[in-house]
């Protein structure tokens, strides 16, 4: 980018909610999904784009791009902890319309940037700064306050709902202050949606005034004695730290670390077929005429592409926070526990096969009419007890808890509600309070069931091994009742057996679920709850309003149950519900509850040594390229880097500057030169501080002063286990810093982490799936797998081979996994992209059983719809039969992958289901952790590890027997150490 450059920046994020309100609910005719707000959104990009390629209108981008919010989770959450705490949940027609919205960007050809961390104004404060740095102007496409702040000589706003211009002008007429002093304006004021304290008291007219007589801020907490007026001043001097906070929480942050640069953004002219296809898929018929019209593509000739459609916490990504901030209840209850015992199957005398009962069951449950007047509230013990005795008589009873917080470690009991059938269900409060029952409110609401009464008289129910517990997220209410006292077995939960059924085919989302089997909408959360100023905790909720809430939930789960459970035996997969999925539920919220210990102490060590290390690095930078520079500026870099130092594989964007993607520094790194080296590492040090060694302390729970994580079973079509909040299973360990940040993951005093896990686990499942006699052979002679595949396909003699030789034969051994193309390993290997196609062509000439494998794969999934592990865990990518090639070859790929991939997964599950009953029965007291993938982590007492050690292993080892006899033996590798790192 260059000076005369013009970058647009669109607030996507504001676009979708203005989109959405702009047109009334609207549905795609085909099946009723919401797209008011992607129809909303689609018309005014389009409007936009074509009005910047025009230059008739006035303003024409050189380069363009659309800025969402990641997550809620930033930077500003570690500054003020209740940092947008009172957000609500979004409509429920509009959850479904987040991950299309970021479609449809893409399908207009254009940026959809977002980065974990931040908000999108830091993003646009950030692309703003730089654009200012080269001499280019910058215009904003919002009318958002929190961005008037960076408005400038060479920095605008433009509102396109009212087709405004906003400049210092407008701002001032609008607030009363230049832009520059909107931050202080706004440290005063607050911000009640964003919950930014502010000054209580202080409007904006009243805080313009002060920022005039006073100047600023920290002149104004200074001299507060001076002001006139006693509540005003007062005020002022008793929040003046509030203040500070709020200015702190308003400032944008515009030194972001940045993975696009601002040449990714130069604007390129419409797909007309990418966008028509798109556009066909959501049935947007006029819209399709008009962008065939100004693309001159014939839309008949173009076919619909198959778009993907989320709901739930998948919607907005890793993270639906941005939007929802917490309010999401009944989804984090998609999480919960069953025991051991197997579950009660659907009586054969409602049906001739499984199928036909599980399709009466699917035509009934739809036809049903789900009445919430019929719903009971039980509020004497007497009731409960019959309601007790009625559920053990019918052998099954849906059970659903209300709580203070979605963290089980941290959620105090409210109530619970009980389903013996459907439509006969009913709600115990325990534990609501009133806001008016004295001074500070949250007196105890009369008429409630006694706390220890209502868990004396549900606790034999909940662990009584004839009667089947019936949920949806069973571990949410595991491990809170474990916290209890009660471990509840056995169960069956509705999420997994969706999961089992449907991986790959849409959420599992308790919701979506409802809306799709039994066509009922749920009760939103944030109608019971409230919203903004109105929100409360479910403990002051009314009893009646929660009672047609909470009981409705296991009203549905127990219609759920009855739908989806044939389905398992019609479909075959019984045994993976049974084996692989729900007894892994207590597994899983035994090893949340017991958490890890983390050295805070430590982590701030290494955060301060990230810092000082980054400092170094970028005066090293400064000093290998003979001059200071803005190492986040592209074209300052690209000046350096192709410019002055004349580097290879340079190549300019059409705005006639050098690109300086990430990728090209990664090659460049590869190739030896010793800038783009630094600047990779730099960006790699600034990332590990951010998101590890300054986020980690907040997560130590208050009494346990341990690091809690939070596992999702139904998460990944492949079966791979997720962990979140935090995600300790993306903590990097192939830096020297990266794996520093693991040594802060401590065992206890008298205690030893022990890290255990499976050697290449992935090739020796390869090997049994494909049959491949030479990778067989050398797993089972225990030789090394790379050195060998080497020599196969090299000719090389494995004695005295060159480290090169293993390394480039690695690189395919792992890369075949992932399906990687002759460009990838060309990059990966730094070789070119000739030699690598000649590497990966002659390696399925020397193991055929693999081209074999993959070719038979993609076949059978065209076929089925789906794949399979070993085990007979299914993998749906309907998408393998697209018309666009781009979607097909990913769905090949991720098909090829996923039996590998999945079948390694179950393989861990059998071992972690196993591993607490093998440690118990050989009398040893270590406590599985953590689970990484391919790695447990446990703590043991120093007196037991060399015991502990052998049984890890053996168990590990043996996973996948009886069911399946591997071809190839397990390798685990275990270790103890103090931290971590040192026993990984």
């Amino acid at each position: 980018m260059k000076k005369g450059d013009h970058l647009f920046l669109v607030d996507g994020s504001g676009y979708i909610f203005r989109a959405y309100h702009a047109l009334p609910p609207l549905n795609r005719k085909s099946d009723g999904l919401p797209i008011g707000a992607v129809l909303g959104f689609c018309n005014m990009v389009w409007k936009l784009t074509q009005d910047a390629r025009n230059t008739d209108v006035g303003i024409v981008p050189t380069h363009f791009a659309v800025i969402f919010d990641y997550s809620s989770k930033t930077f500003r959450n570690e500054l003020y902890a209740e940092y947008k705490a009172n957000r609500t949940a979004p409509p429920e027609d509009l959850i479904p319309q987040f991950g299309l919205i970021r479609q449809a960007t893409r399908a207009f050809n254009l940026p959809c940037i977002e980065m974990d961390g931040f908000e999108a104004d830091d993003l646009i404060a950030t692309y703003a700064r730089l654009a200012c740095d080269v001499g280019a102007d910058t215009t904003i496409i919002s009318s958002d306050k929190d961005l008037m702040q960076l408005v400038g000589p060479t920095v605008s706003m433009y509102d396109p709902m009212k087709d405004r211009q906003i400049g210092v002008p407008e701002v001032i007429e609008k607030w009363g202050v230049p832009p520059e002093k909107m931050i202080d304006l706004q440290a005063l004021t607050g911000d009640s949606i964003d919950n930014v304290p502010g000054v209580p008291g202080i409007g904006p007219k009243t805080a313009a005034q002060l920022i005039e007589q006073f100047g600023d801020l920290d002149t104004l907490l200074a001299r507060a004695s001076e002001i006139k007026q006693d509540k005003r001043r007062q005020s002022i001097i008793d929040n003046a730290e509030k203040a500070r906070i709020s200015r702190e929480l308003v400032r944008l942050k515009n030194d972001v670390p940045l993975v696009d640069g601002l040449d990714d953004f130069a604007l390129q002219p419409p797909n007309g077929p990418k966008l028509i296809s798109f556009l066909k898929a959501l049935e947007f018929s006029s819209l399709t005429r008009r962008v065939a019209e100004a693309t001159g593509a014939e839309p008949n000739e173009i076919e619909a592409t198959r778009i993907t459609v989320q709901t739930g916490a998948e919607a907005h990504g890793p993270d639906l926070d941005a939007l929802v901030s917490g309010s999401l209840e009944g989804e984090a209850r998609a999480q919960r526990p069953e025991g051991t015992q197997p579950s009660v199957t659907p009586s054969r005398a409602e049906g001739a096969t499984p199928a036909t009962l599980a399709k009466s069951r699917a035509e009934a449950a739809v036809a049903a009419k789900i009445d919430r007047s019929k719903y009971e509230c039980i509020r004497d013990i007497a009731t409960l007890q019959a309601w007790v005795a009625e559920a053990r008589e019918a052998g099954t009873v849906a059970f659903r808890t209300e709580t203070t917080s979605l963290d089980p470690m941290l959620a105090e009991l409210v109530g619970f509600s009980l389903a013996i059938r459907p439509g006969r269900a009913a709600y115990v409060p325990i534990a609501h309070r009133s806001s008016e029952g004295d001074l500070l409110g949250g007196g105890r609401s009369p008429n409630q069931v006694s706390f220890d009464e209502a868990l004396a008289a549900i606790g034999p129910l909940l662990i009584d091994p004839s009667v089947l517990k019936i949920g949806h997220n069973v571990k949410y209410d595991w491990l809170l009742l474990h916290r209890l006292g009660l471990d509840i077995a056995p169960f069956d939960d509705t999420m997994l057996i969706s999961y089992v059924l449907d991986a790959g085919n849409g959420s599992h989302a308790f919701e979506t679920l409802a809306e799709r089997w039994l066509g009922h909408a749920v009760i939103p959360f944030k109608d019971v709850v409230g919203s903004g100023r109105n929100l409360v905790t479910f403990d002051f909720v009314e009893i009646e309003r929660a009672t047609t809430y909470a009981t409705e939930g296991s009203d549905l789960a127990m219609r759920l149950w009855r739908v989806l459970k044939p389905r398992l035996v019609a479909n075959g997969l019984t045994s993976v519900y049974e084996r692989l999925e729900r007894p892994l539920v207590p597994v899983l919220a035994r090893m949340e509850g017991r958490g890890i210990s983390v050295d805070r102490q430590m982590l701030s060590r290494l955060s301060g040594e990230l810092a000082q290390r980054a400092a170094a690095l970028e005066d090293e930078i400064y000093t290998v390229a003979g001059e200071r520079f803005t190492i986040g500026s592209p074209k300052q870099l690209g000046d350096i880097l192709f410019g002055r130092m004349g580097l290879p594989g340079g190549s300019k964007t059409k705005s006639g500057q050098w690109s300086t993607t990430a990728q090209i520094l990664e090659e460049l790194a590869a190739e030896g030169y010793e800038l783009p080296r630094k600047i990779v590492d730099w960006r790699q040090l600034t990332k590990l501080k951010s998101t590890y060694t300054d986020a980690l302390p907040d997560y130590i729970h208050p009494e346990t002063k341990r690091v809690h994580t939070s596992y999702a079973l139904a998460s990944t079509p492949t079966g791979r286990i997720s962990s979140s909040e935090p995600n300790l299973q993306n903590i990097p360990i192939r830096t020297a810093e990266g794996r520093r940040i693991r040594t802060a993951f401590i065992a206890e005093k008298g205690n030893k982490l022990i890290s255990a896990d499976y050697s290449q686990i992935e090739l020796r499942v390869l090997a049994h799936i494909a049959d491949i006699p030479q990778l067989t052979q050398a797993f089972a002679d225990g030789v090394d797998i790379h050195a060998m595949t080497a020599s196969e396909m090299f000719g090389v003699p494995v004695e005295g081979m060159p480290s090169e030789v293993r390394r480039r034969a690695k690189a395919i051994n792992f890369g075949i996994i992932y399906g990687i193309s002759a460009f990838g390993l060309a990059n990966q290997l730094s070789i070119p992209r000739e030699e690598a196609g000649d590497y990966i062509k002659r390696y399925f000439e020397r193991f055929p059983g693999i081209r074999d494998y993959m070719e038979q794969t993609k076949a059978s999934c065209r076929d089925k719809g789906y794949v399979e592990t070993i085990f007979g865990r299914r993998a749906h990518y309907p998408e393998i039969r697209s018309s666009n090639p781009q979607h097909r070859a990913f769905n090949e790929r991720a098909a090829i992958n996923a039996p590998i991939q999945g079948s390694a997964a179950d393989i861990i599950r059998r071992a972690m289901i196993r591993m607490d009953a093998a440690l118990a029965e050989a009398k040893l007291s270590a406590r599985m952790l953590l689970q990484v993938h391919d790695e447990l982590v446990f703590e043991a007492p120093e007196e037991e590890v060399e015991a502990t050690l052998p049984v890890v292993r053996e168990v590990m080892a043996g996973a996948a027997m009886p069911a399946v006899n591997l071809a190839v033996p397990l390798q685990v590798d275990a270790r103890a150490a103090d931290n971590w790192d040192e026993a990984h």
